[in-house]
């Protein structure tokens, strides 16, 4: 089977608004139970209660979602901060390193 499989390098991970799409869905999971909610009784009567509750645990996901995305938000900018707080260091240390009166000269001549 392998030699049917072609072998291809993983896409680059989509980025976008992430926290505010698990803040919408987990908002929309609340509101589908809200309107669920007064047709309980047709839900009992037919067996199908699972209806109400399902939005209502999807909600619940929804707020654990909320709070990884956020933790992963906050990551990911704190490691962005790092990486550029290292490169001025480096960069800062490079020119420091050509001597006096010579971190300003590009022209290649010291």
């Amino acid at each position: 089977m392998e030699k049917w499989t072609p072998k291809h390098e993983a896409p680059e991970p989509l980025e976008g608004p992430v926290v505010a799409t698990v803040v919408g869905g987990t908002i929309l999971w609340f509101v589908l139970f809200l309107a669920q909610l007064p047709f309980y009784g047709w839900f009992a009567d037919r067996g199908h209660t699972w209806w109400v509750w399902t939005p209502l645990a999807g909600a619940g996901l929804g707020l654990i979602g909320i709070w990884y995305v956020r933790g992963r938000d906050a990551a990911l900018k704190r490691h962005a901060a790092q990486a550029a707080a290292k490169d001025a260091a480096g960069a800062e240390a490079e020119g420091s390193a050509l001597g006096p009166g010579r971190a300003g000269r590009t022209d290649g001549r010291g």
